[in-house]
């Protein structure tokens, strides 16, 4: 039989177990079950109180799992479930059903805010705990990053001695036997409907985006560090700051507005995927000073849309581009960023976009949904007879 009459294989019924539906994981969820040939049910639960998901979320969603009364042929959950207390409450329902783990960030090596009362009374390493236990009872755990799950890997023989004794150090072999990269699919064709011109085309001063969460981790304050040092030597530039804001405005933020108001030609959040889009798209040069990024989304898209990136040569950002070829757009000190953030501007280099845009394709769900649902075959024939 020629291979374009063979029958597609059967599609398997596949449960995603999402306990923090929003933002990047609720995109990536959606995204995913709308393409792939598998039939993809969503358990969620609203994507707020993160600390109580992780402790509380897993007896909610099996209940939710157990009220479909559907068996299913692999259950895949995000890290922010307690993985362990779900299968536990499902032992007659899911004793032979094949569970991976997909791992967008973990608790391990998030970088916590200092104003964290958890981290000030020593409560925070359970919350990586449940990571860890997580992945140990998975069959499978995929990671969105070559960077993230080396780095998890790495980090949890030292975790483990922190515990006074029975440290179950073999365990982290029996993880890592496990363990492999699934990266993050993103829909960045999306963002081509909205491509008009950068800055470049009809300025004389360029456009500098943020386009991250307005956290700790994503280090603002070094960010504006850089930008007052542009200033200070009459560098010009405008500036976008987009993403998802506090409730309460940080000072950091409140002291940039102050002191770069009239070079703000965005100041938080935009109402409308096509005005982030055109923004992005508008804008040359992405400078990023985050502490922790596991994929960088952010940093992907501004990428694919042409942004020049300078980027800290450390996290997820090699993954994406090869430091060795660009050298130009990786630094390794706070005033080395500043350094070629000033090179690109009066270069201007930064009119033209960036030329390694096309690297960051592969990552578009065109090219992931065919990788994902191979792997969705495997995980569902694990625990065949």
């Amino acid at each position: 039989m020629s291979p374009q009459n063979q029958t597609p294989p059967k599609p398997f019924k596949i449960c995603l177990v999402e306990p923090f539906f929003t933002g990047s994981h609720q995109r990536w969820a959606n995204e995913f079950a709308s393409r792939s040939r598998h039939r993809i049910d969503i358990l969620s639960l609203p994507g707020c109180h993160w600390k109580w998901r992780m402790h509380g979320a897993a007896v909610t969603m099996a209940e939710k799992y157990r009220a479909h009364g559907i068996q299913y042929d692999a259950i895949v959950a995000s890290d922010m479930l307690d993985l362990t207390v779900f299968l536990s409450c499902l032992r007659d329902e899911t004793a032979r059903t094949p569970v991976a783990v997909y791992f967008h960030e973990n608790q391990l090596l998030y970088p916590w805010s200092p104003r964290d009362s958890d981290t000030k009374k020593g409560r925070d390493l359970h919350y990586a705990f449940i990571n860890y236990s997580s992945a140990l009872a998975a069959d499978a755990t995929y990671f969105n990053s070559n960077y993230h799950r080396t780095s998890f890997l790495d980090a949890l023989p030292n975790f483990l001695k922190r515990y006074p004794d029975f440290q179950n150090l073999d365990t982290v072999s029996t993880i890592r036997h496990n363990a492999s990269t699934l990266w993050l699919g993103m829909d960045l064709k999306a963002l081509d409907s909205f491509r008009c011109p950068n800055r470049g085309k009809m300025a004389d001063k360029p456009l500098i985006v943020w386009n991250h969460r307005w956290e700790y981790d994503k280090n603002p304050i070094g960010f504006f560090r850089i930008l007052y040092g542009l200033v200070e030597q009459g560098i010009d530039f405008d500036l976008a700051l987009l993403g998802e804001g506090f409730e309460e405005e940080p000072p950091y933020f409140k002291e940039a507005k102050e002191r770069l108001g009239n070079q703000i030609v965005q100041y938080g959040k935009v109402p409308l995927f096509s005005d982030y889009a055109r923004l992005l798209w508008e804008a040359d040069i992405s400078l990023v000073t985050s502490r922790q990024d596991f994929f960088g989304q952010s940093v992907v898209e501004s990428i694919h849309c042409g942004c020049h990136p300078i980027l800290p040569n450390r996290l997820a950002y090699p993954n994406h581009l090869e430091p060795s070829q660009w050298s130009q757009n990786f630094y390794e000190t706070e005033d080395e960023a500043r350094r070629l953030t000033i090179e690109l501007i009066q270069s201007g280099a930064w009119k033209k976009p960036f030329q390694g845009a096309s690297l960051v394709s592969h990552y578009d769900w065109s090219n992931q949904t065919r990788i994902y649902d191979s792997c969705l075959d495997q995980l569902a024939q694990l625990r065949k007879s």
